[in-house]
C-alpha cells in the first residue's frame, strides 16, 4: 500500500510538473536583443538617447502582446564610447547572452569594431546613427549581417540639392567644404553630382581646415563674386556658424544650406540669431514634424525629458528588427536576416523605410529644417525627385 502511495505522489508530481513546464514555456521562452551603447564616457549623451528610444520601442511592443507570442528581453552592455571596450560588448552580448540582434553602436568607429563578432556568430547589428557608408558595404563587399536606420552622408547631399532645386528653384551653388573632412566631403559629393545632373552649375567651390581656419572672409568674397542662389556648408555646427556671421556682415545675403552636422553645436549663438535668418538644413528627423507627435509625447512620459533626433532613429531601429521577425515569423537569424533585408515600406517615424538589399541602406525622407529667429523649425519632409 505504502508503495503504491509513493508511486502515485510521484506520477502526481511527474504530471504536475510536466503541466507547469508546459504552461511556463511559451511565457519564459523570451527573445533576447541586445543593445551596445554609449553609456558612460565622452558620446554618452547620445548614446543613451538611442538606448532609450529602443527601449521605449521594445516596451510598447511587449505591451501589446510582443512577437511571435513571446516577450522580448533587451539586454543592456556599455561600449564606453570606446571602439576596444564595442568589441568587449559585443562578444558578451554574442557569447554569453546570447542574443540574436544587437542595436548600436552610435559612432562610426564602435559599430565598425562591433561588426566581425556579429557577423561572424550571424547576429543581426542595426546602427541607429553611424552614416559612414563603409559600415554596411566594406571593402569586400556587402556586410551581409549589418543595417541601419539612419541615411548616409552622401544621401544628405543628395537631399540639400533636391530641395533647393524643387522647392527654392535655383540655378548657381557654391560650396565651402572642409578639406579634411570626410563627413563633408561625402555630403559635398552628393550635393554636386545631383545639382550638376539637373543641369545646374557649380561656380564656386573653396575649402578650409577644421580647427585651424577661422577667418573666412578671403574665401567668401571670391564666392560672393559668382553671385550664386545658394551656399553649401556641410560642416559641423561651430564652422558653420562662423562662416555664416562672416558672410552677412559682408552684406551676402545669399540662401545658407548644410547638413545634420549643423545640429551639433549652439549655431544660433556664433552666427546670430538674424544672421541664420535664410538658412536651412537638412537632418535626420525634425522633432516638431507632426508625425513625430505621439512619439515624443511617449518619450516625454517615460524619461520625463524631449527626445531628439539620437531616441528617434533609436526607436526605428528596434522597431524595424521587431518588424523584420514578425515577417520571419521565425527566430532563426538568417530568415530574420533575409525579413530585414527586403523590408519595404516601413512606416517609422523618421520616415517611411525601405532597405535596398544591395547595401542595407534605408532609402527614406529627409527632414528640412530652416531658422526662424534663431530657433530651428520644421519646414519640409524631402524625398529625392
Amino acid at each position: 500500500m505504502k508503495f503504491k502511495q509513493i508511486c502515485s505522489a510521484t506520477l502526481i508530481t511527474g504530471l504536475c510538473l510536466m503541466l507547469v513546464s508546459g504552461c511556463n514555456a511559451p511565457k519564459t521562452a523570451k527573445i533576447k536583443i541586445g543593445g551596445n551603447f554609449e553609456l558612460t564616457g565622452e558620446i554618452a549623451e547620445f548614446g543613451i538617447m538611442g538606448e532609450n528610444g529602443a527601449k521605449l520601442a521594445i516596451k510598447e511592443a511587449n505591451e501589446n502582446g510582443g512577437v511571435l507570442k513571446r516577450q522580448i528581453e533587451y539586454i543592456s552592455a556599455d561600449n564606453q564610447s570606446n571602439a576596444a571596450e564595442s568589441t568587449a560588448a559585443t562578444t558578451k552580448l554574442v557569447t554569453q547572452d546570447k542574443v540574436i540582434a544587437i542595436i548600436g553602436s552610435m559612432t562610426n568607429a564602435n559599430t565598425l569594431a562591433a561588426i566581425p563578432v556579429a557577423s561572424a556568430n550571424n547576429v543581426l547589428l542595426i546602427t541607429p546613427t553611424s552614416t559612414d557608408e563603409s559600415i554596411t558595404v566594406g571593402d569586400e563587399g556587402l556586410n551581409k549581417w549589418v543595417f541601419r536606420s539612419c541615411f548616409i552622408n552622401t544621401f544628405q547631399g543628395e537631399i540639400a540639392a533636391s530641395y533647393v532645386l524643387n522647392t527654392l528653384n535655383v540655378s548657381k551653388a557654391a560650396l565651402i567644404i572642409d578639406q579634411n573632412g570626410t563627413y563633408a566631403k561625402s555630403l559635398a559629393v552628393g550635393f554636386q553630382d545631383t545639382f550638376e545632373k539637373a543641369g545646374k552649375q557649380i561656380v564656386a567651390s573653396e575649402e578650409y581646415t577644421f580647427g585651424q581656419d577661422t577667418d573666412f572672409r578671403v574665401m567668401l568674397a571670391e564666392i560672393k563674386a559668382q553671385d550664386p542662389d545658394v551656399i553649401f556648408v556641410p560642416g559641423w555646427a561651430n564652422q558653420a556658424g562662423a562662416i555664416i556671421k562672416q558672410a552677412r556682415e559682408m552684406g551676402l545675403d545669399t540662401v545658407f544650406l548644410g547638413g545634420d552636422g549643423w545640429g551639433t553645436g549652439p549655431i544660433s549663438d556664433i552666427a546670430g540669431k538674424t544672421a541664420l535668418n535664410n538658412a536651412y538644413y537638412v537632418d535626420q528627423v525634425a522633432l516638431d514634424d507632426p508625425v513625430l507627435a505621439d512619439f515624443a509625447a511617449a518619450y516625454k512620459k517615460e524619461y520625463g525629458q524631449d527626445a531628439d533626433m539620437f531616441a528617434a532613429l533609436g526607436y526605428d531601429a528596434a522597431n524595424m528588427i521587431i518588424t523584420a521577425i514578425e515577417q520571419a515569423n521565425s527566430m532563426d537569424t538568417e530568415k530574420i536576416r533575409e525579413a530585414l533585408e527586403n523590408l519595404t515600406d516601413f512606416q517609422g517615424i523618421t520616415g517611411t523605410i525601405t532597405v535596398n538589399p544591395a547595401t542595407h541602406n534605408p532609402e527614406k525622407s529627409a527632414a528640412i529644417l530652416k531658422f526662424v529667429g534663431g530657433q530651428k523649425v520644421f519646414a519640409a519632409r524631402v524625398d529625392l525627385q
